[in-house]
């Protein structure tokens, strides 16, 4: 399937691993130029070397998404490298985990900024190219705790749902000028922060063995669903919460 969005500029954040490459992969693989941006020079410069198997172009900047000011320099940049920003992958690490009471006032102030203001940032900062342009793809990444409680991940049962409400409500704001908003909620996938939470063999396949379709999800199976987001046949789909968690999730609606 042709996803028509070739030649559309990306900009994945939190895009040197995990969930975040994977996405960058997907979109490449389909033909965008892609800016990655994340913490880490030594994994950004490995993200771009993967990257640029795929034949297109690729540019890397080195930013945290806890910096007030990052959001506006990462998309600047990438405006003046690969163009206006077409598709927004908002993707941050997940906060620590824990329970209410164990988390502290500063791992809260760290989640919100990260986990919640980092995105409003981003989607501000490139919201004006998209709108003039008539044309735009917003797709944040964030966790079934956007959408059920999960025990010991207080922090992330308190910011997950938060950014699922902006999305919800800015796809309501910003539908009529070509811009869709859209976020996905991953459950069980196998990327570094799932080894070191469950370091063991044995645990991983008992968390495999919780999921119905029986194994972990692939990252690639979150980056295509974050590309078929961003492309043109999910045109008449904006302000939805994907379940990508094989069935994981008790929750219906």
């Amino acid at each position: 399937m042709d996803l028509g969005i070739e030649g559309r500029v990306a900009l994945v954040t939190g895009g040197s691993a995990g969930l975040g490459l994977a996405s960058a992969r997907s979109l490449a693989r389909e033909g965008c130029a892609v800016c990655v941006s994340a913490r880490s020079p030594e994994r950004l410069a490995d993200a771009v070397v993967e990257l640029q198997e795929f034949g297109g172009t690729v540019h890397a900047v080195l930013a945290d998404v806890e910096d007030p000011e990052a959001a506006a320099r990462v998309v600047a940049e990438t405006r003046e490298v690969l163009g206006p920003v077409d598709i927004l992958v908002a993707n941050a690490g997940g906060p620590p985990r824990g329970d209410f009471l164990e988390a502290d006032p500063d791992e809260w102030e760290t989640a919100v900024n990260r986990n919640l203001l980092g995105t409003v940032r981003l989607i501000r900062a490139v919201l004006p190219d998209m709108r003039s342009r008539g044309w735009g793809r917003i797709v944040t990444i964030t966790s079934r705790s956007a959408r059920e409680a999960l025990d010991g991940l207080a922090l992330s049962n308190a910011t997950r749902p938060a950014v699922a409400g902006v999305v919800r409500t800015l796809a309501r704001e910003v539908g009529r000028d070509g811009v869709l908003v859209n976020n996905v909620l991953p459950g069980p996938i196998l990327t570094d922060r799932l080894r070191e939470t469950t370091p063991t063999r044995e645990g991983l396949a008992e968390r495999a063995g919780r999921v119905p379709v029986g194994r972990l999800g692939r990252p690639e199976e979150v980056g295509d669903v974050v590309a078929f987001l961003a492309s043109e046949r999910a045109s008449f789909m904006t302000g939805v919460s994907v379940l990508v968690d094989g069935g994981e999730s008790r929750v219906i609606a």
